[in-house]
C-alpha cells in the first residue's frame, strides 16, 4: 500500500469561485490541496495572502499544504497557521535564518 499523498494545486483555479474549486477537489480522492504563496520578491509572481487562505478554509476540510515562496518566511508562518495552513513548505535559500524559521514552524506543529 502506498503512502503517497496527492495535493492538487489551486494556483490555476478560478479565483472568484474558490469554494466551488475546493469542492471539485473534495469530490476526488485527494485529501490535500496545494496552495502556492508568492510574494513577488522570492519569485516574480504574487498570489495569495493569509486572508485568502482563511477565506478558503471556511469552505473546505482538505489539508491545506501551503508552499511559502516568500523572502523571510518566518515573518509569515504565524499568520498562515492562524489562517488554517496544515502544512507549510519553505525554501532554505529564502532566509538567512533557516534554523530560526524551522524552529518557529516546529513550535506551531
Amino acid at each position: 500500500m502506498s503512502n503517497n499523498k496527492i495535493a492538487p494545486s489551486i494556483l490555476a483555479a478560478d479565483y472568484a469561485n474558490f469554494a466551488s474549486e475546493l469542492k471539485r477537489i473534495e469530490e476526488t480522492s485527494a485529501e490535500y490541496v496545494h496552495i502556492d504563496i508568492m510574494d513577488g520578491q522570492f519569485v516574480p509572481n504574487i498570489t495569495f495572502g493569509a486572508d485568502v487562505v482563511a477565506s478558503m478554509r471556511k469552505h473546505s476540510k482538505l489539508v491545506f499544504d501551503c508552499h511559502l515562496m516568500v523572502v523571510n518566511p518566518e515573518r509569515f508562518v504565524d499568520a498562515f497557521a492562524q489562517a488554517g495552513a496544515d502544512i507549510m513548505t519553505i525554501h532554505a535559500e529564502s532566509t538567512l535564518h533557516i534554523h530560526g524559521a524551522l524552529q518557529k514552524l516546529k513550535k506551531l506543529a
